[in-house]
């Protein structure tokens, strides 16, 4: 699995980050507890397979936001509250 983390410009509120979530949501079909911060300026989302990170980056310019920057890294599932 895979943890995805955009940098986000233009989100003000909380209207903002529900619009960054149903954006992403429609570009990555599979995307999974996706998740945005207008304070941190970040979106966060986790996915099973490898994302076209120019059509992603294409849909959210579309909006009117601006995405700066795209990290893919590894996610491992942490047990039960995140102990081990």
């Amino acid at each position: 699995m895979l943890k995805v983390t955009l940098k986000i410009e233009g989100m003000a509120c909380g209207m903002c980050e529900a619009h960054m979530n149903d954006t992403v949501r429609k570009a990555v079909r599979n995307a999974e507890k996706v998740s945005s911060s207008y304070k941190k300026g970040e979106t966060v989302f986790l996915t099973q397979n490898d994302i076209d990170e120019e059509a992603l980056k294409k849909a959210i310019n579309e909006t009117g936001y601006q995405c700066l920057e795209i990290r893919t890294e590894q996610y491992k599932k942490k047990g039960l509250f995140g102990l081990w």
